[in-house]
């Protein structure tokens, strides 16, 4: 159940799809939202898709994002560079909604935006959807937009130690889901934690787990 905060947000990221956007240097940004956000890590998601066997995709807050168009990687749409047999799109700044699950869940420059007191929430279902892999860019570090209110369009900035104890903590819940988890310190400046499986920490030797 999304929260009255969060709706609130979405409904000006809603206006922000459409109307555009101000700068916190006084500057207004007519296209919002549209940058297929994978895209600068499409060279180090490809080999998981490969290694998790991953054919259906849900890119969840994917934005303006066009699996179909050409030119993500040389003369391939994305769909093909990923060989994925189905793509689905969840943006609800957009009205888009075929959330189901899917062997795979990217979620890319998304959780920054979720009022704090959902996130256990969105991450829960993140979760939720994946059926093999999650795949997670969050931003650590304020945004250049504000919303329609003022406030820095990244609302909920913590640092990556935070965001890992997030989906750790979650992931005991889903120990069959693999994890990659980047957490941008700034722009394309991401810090990678290794992939993980929660059923790895119960089959270790010893007590002690890593982070």
């Amino acid at each position: 159940m999304v929260s009255s905060k969060q709706q609130s947000l979405i409904d000006m990221y809603a206006v922000m799809a459409k109307d555009g956007y101000e700068t916190a240097d006084k500057k207004h940004v007519e296209v919002a939202f549209s940058d297929m956000e994978v895209r600068a890590f499409k060279d180090l998601v490809k080999p998981l898709l490969t290694r998790f066997e991953v054919k259906s995709l849900l890119d969840f807050g994917c934005g303006g994002s066009d699996y179909l168009e050409p030119g993500f990687a040389d003369d391939m749409n994305a769909k093909t560079f990923f060989d994925l047999d189905e793509v689905r799109l969840f943006e609800p700044a957009r009205n888009i909604d075929q959330r189901q699950r899917s062997d795979a869940v990217f979620c890319f420059d998304v959780l920054e935006h979720i009022f704090i007191a959902d996130v256990p929430r969105i991450v829960r279902e993140l979760f939720d959807l994946a059926d093999k892999l999650l795949v997670v860019n969050v931003a650590c570090y304020p945004a250049r937009a504000l919303l329609p209110n003022g406030e820095n369009a990244h609302i909920t900035v913590r640092p990556p130690v935070w965001w890992k104890g997030i989906f750790d903590s979650i992931a005991i819940e889903y120990p069959d889901v693999a994890v990659q988890l980047w957490c941008s310190v700034g722009w394309r400046n991401a810090q990678g934690y290794p992939v993980y499986r929660a059923r790895e920490w119960s089959e270790q030797e010893g007590f002690l787990v890593q982070m």
